[in-house]
């Protein structure tokens, strides 16, 4: 199996957010900070913003960030808007593939 970035797996998400309006953090940035930081037990959305800014030069090796990290209410607004059976279905597909590569050890 292929190691497949976290990237691609949560791509397929549609983004809420109006065409037109501008779009400071792209939504792809946005879903891989909050996975990340959820994996590493954030508990809410300063949490998560916290993380993102404390690894802020981690991401910026493979996310583009144009505008840095978002802030906590970004996180919170665009999560509650995305539908919940896109993000369910990448990431089910992405630990099932997690599972897979390392047979199930971590």
């Amino acid at each position: 199996m292929k190691l497949i970035s976290i990237i691609e797996y949560f791509s397929e998400i549609e983004d809420p957010r109006r065409d037109g309006y501008a779009k400071r953090h792209k939504l792809i940035d946005v879903i891989t900070i909050a996975v990340c930081a959820i994996i590493c037990r954030c508990d809410n959305w300063e949490d998560v913003e916290d993380f993102g800014c404390a690894r802020e030069e981690w991401f910026e090796g493979f996310l583009e960030l144009p505008s840095g990290i978002p802030s906590h209410d970004t996180f919170n607004r665009i999560f509650s808007s995305i539908k919940p059976e896109q993000f369910e279905k990448c990431f089910n597909t992405w630990t099932k593939d997690i599972c897979q590569l390392t047979k199930g050890e971590g």
